[in-house]
């Protein structure tokens, strides 16, 4: 930790202006951003009156190492910065929300020819309209049944949609008069787009003039006795009440607003969102957040609005609020710019929207209950697991940063390497690596360790040598490190993925390998474990502890141990290790299939002379397969640009020669990880 006074800004240095700050720790990571009215005034406090500040923040200001600022004209313009900075730098002591759960929207896609109705999750794309959220899907499934009487709006994906066109017949749906069958020519793409459009407008609260519509046209059929039809239209009125009769009516109806409530207690809060369009709930939502700082109702208000609509759209006239943001007319401006029109923030005192707003912070209430319930679980199991293996290997602290890393290959060839993170017990997707190996005689298991682990801790040195935070591994780092080709050098013809954007020392973006984890975790034996530590010795790094795990007992071996440290198979340090070691040997097979079949898929055009990379590429991607490329003649082969008829013939004969395919072992060869054969149960992906 840090002294605030070691890096104080000097007397009379802080601007009086508007503007941004950011906190940086030792490697340069922003940890912290804030806004001001006067930079001066709020900085000064953090150092002015140290035992004042709140625990949370003197623990931010401990962790810091330097301030820096941005001034700005307006306070717009510093709430402004101040979101693209959270959201680039993701500073772990700012409020951040996250979902508590994953909420399903109604999503029409205008995007398209022939728009679709379909319950999507995840982030929003462009052109296509939504409505909710809504806490359950089946919620939404029983609108839509209903709607799609009266506004028949086809719901199947893009390959029904293919496939029936194809047949020329539309599907069940169709039949029973719940899609308008635009697959087969029943209506225009015009037509169905109108229907489409009814249906979002409906969906938007303008309901009243659909079902006059319908008991006109309802009359008017029982006047001429077409009472087939009469009836149709009577069912299809009392659908569309039933559907109406789902959404409760609150507020009047052309009230359009978002309300938002809290609860919170010292460590965490829970929030809560109301979605009211045309005076009814169309969608409710909730997240949850850590008050890493001493943070008011305000604040939170303050925070909330700006990373839930800092780049929406759907920005609503009204936002009710249990307490005003301290910048209430800036926020004011800012939203309204977002909108495009004016937007009021204001908190109700009484009246039905005071009866709804305490409504939904009794939501929130029973929110931060149930989270509170799920989370002591697993925060006590992730302590204890860390704790455990802490204790197992003698650890100094906890390893509360863990690299594990893997070493794939098929029979020596295509030979790669995995590298997972993970922080407090948990993943870390954005910090995964992936390495190529290169290809040597006599490359093993062992040598691939040794590459990885140099490689990786190598560029650790070199990017903490350019913020100047090496001291004294700067000395370790130059007698060590050594140019491509020298003995100790790591090879650079692999490819570390992301491993080419070092941090910019002003910005704070993130460096790739610029941070240390407090243990190295490697899928093996002692002579992977040897390995590992012998590259960091070489690279005088002497305090990160190695450890690894061999998969036959799930043992764990230290380096220069003759014996096993043995955690109980049950313990929650010995699931936390096996989850480790799963995911870095998911993540290695991933890749390594991944290289595997590109080479496989080129592998009969490599004995094809004079046919180069880009040729072989190029033929590929006219054709699409290597199948279709099979069956081509001389002649559609010499169409793509480059390839002439004397090279289309070679080809074709060399298809059709008998070249075998798979040369690093076809489609029958087995991916192995370490020691182990894997078969196809590897990963997916990633």
């Amino acid at each position: 930790m840090a002294d605030p006074a070691t890096y104080r800004p000097a007397p009379g240095s802080i601007p009086e202006s508007p503007g941004v700050y950011r906190f940086r720790d030792e490697h340069g990571r922003v940890i912290y951003v804030g806004k001001a009215k006067n930079l001066r005034q709020r900085l000064n406090s953090y150092f002015a009156d140290f035992s004042a500040l709140h625990p949370r923040t003197q623990t931010m200001v401990r962790t810091a190492a330097r301030v820096d600022w941005t001034v700005v004209a307006t306070e717009v313009e510093a709430l402004q910065l101040e979101y693209s900075w959270i959201k680039e730098f993701d500073p772990r002591f700012n409020v951040r929300y996250r979902d508590d759960k994953s909420y399903p929207y109604l999503a029409v896609t205008l995007n398209e020819e022939y728009p679709r109705v379909m319950v999507m999750r995840g982030a929003k794309r462009k052109g296509v309209r939504y409505f909710g959220p809504y806490s359950h899907a089946w919620a939404i499934r029983e609108t839509v049944d209903q709607l799609l009487r009266v506004f028949p709006v086809r719901t199947c994906s893009a390959g029904v949609f293919k496939r029936q066109r194809q047949l020329d017949r539309p599907c069940l749906l169709g039949y029973i008069g719940k899609c308008s069958a635009p697959c087969v020519g029943r209506v225009s793409p015009e037509e169905h787009r109108r229907l489409a459009e009814d249906f979002c407008d409906f969906m938007a609260g303008h309901t009243a003039r659909f079902i006059k519509r319908l008991e006109r046209e309802m009359r008017e059929a029982a006047a001429e006795q077409e009472y087939e039809r009469a009836a149709r239209l009577r069912d299809d009125i009392r659908a569309l009440e039933r559907a109406l009769e789902k959404q409760a009516v609150v507020l009047a109806d052309s009230t359009d607003c978002d309300m938002i409530a809290f609860a919170e207690d010292e460590l965490e809060a829970a929030v809560q969102v109301f979605y009211v369009r045309g005076g009814r709930i169309r969608g409710q939502r909730g997240w949850v957040v850590d008050k890493v700082a001493d943070v008011t109702t305000a604040d939170l208000v303050e925070h909330f609005l700006l990373q839930i609509y800092g780049e929406s759209e759907s920005v609503p006239r009204e936002v009710l609020v249990p307490a005003l943001p301290p910048d209430e007319h800036a926020m004011t401006e800012l939203l309204s710019e977002q909108r495009g029109g004016p937007v009021r923030l204001r908190v109700p005192r009484r009246g039905d929207k005071k009866a709804l707003l305490e409504t939904v912070e009794r939501n929130a209430h029973e929110a931060l209950k149930q989270h509170k319930t799920r989370r002591a679980s697993d925060l006590t199991t992730r302590s204890r697991a860390l704790q455990e293996i802490q204790d197992a290997l003698g650890l100094d602290e906890a390893p509360l940063r863990i690299e594990c890393y893997d070493v794939s290959n098929l029979q020596g060839t295509n030979v790669v390497a995995s590298m997972v993170v993970f922080e407090d017990g948990l993943a870390r997707k954005s910090e995964y690596r992936r390495f190529t190996i290169k290809a040597v005689e006599g490359q093993d298991d062992v040598r691939s360790i040794h590459e990885v682990i140099t490689r990786r801790f190598r560029r650790y040195l070199a990017e903490s040598e350019k913020t100047g935070e090496l001291d004294q591994l700067g000395e370790r780092h130059g007698e060590a490190a050594g140019e491509p080709g020298e003995p100790g050098a790591p090879s650079r013809s692999g490819a570390e993925e992301g491993a080419h954007q070092p941090i910019d020392p002003e910005t704070g973006r993130p460096r790739k390998f610029a941070y240390p984890p407090n243990l190295v975790l490697v899928d093996g034996g002692p002579a992977q474990v040897a390995a590992a530590q012998r590259a960091l010795d070489e690279l005088g790094v002497d305090d990160i502890a190695v450890c690894g795990i061999a998969k036959r007992l799930e043992e764990l071996w230290l380096p220069g141990e003759d014996d096993p440290v043995i955690l109980p198979r049950n313990s929650e340090g010995m699931f936390l290790v096996q989850r480790i070691r799963d995911e870095a040997h998911r993540f290695a097979i991933a890749f390594h299939r991944q290289r595997r079949s590109k080479s496989m898929t080129a592998s009969e055009l490599d004995n094809v002379p004079g046919l180069g990379p880009a040729r072989r590429a190029a033929l590929l991607k006219h054709f699409g397969s290597l199948k279709r490329l099979k069956d081509a003649t001389p002649e559609q082969v010499a169409e793509v640009p480059g390839i002439g008829m004397r090279s289309a013939e070679k080809i074709v004969a060399a298809l059709h020669g008998g070249v075998p395919a798979g040369r690093n072992g076809g489609t029958g060869a087995r991916a192995r990880t370490g020691s182990t054969r894997t078969g196809s149960t590897g990963g997916d992906g990633s």
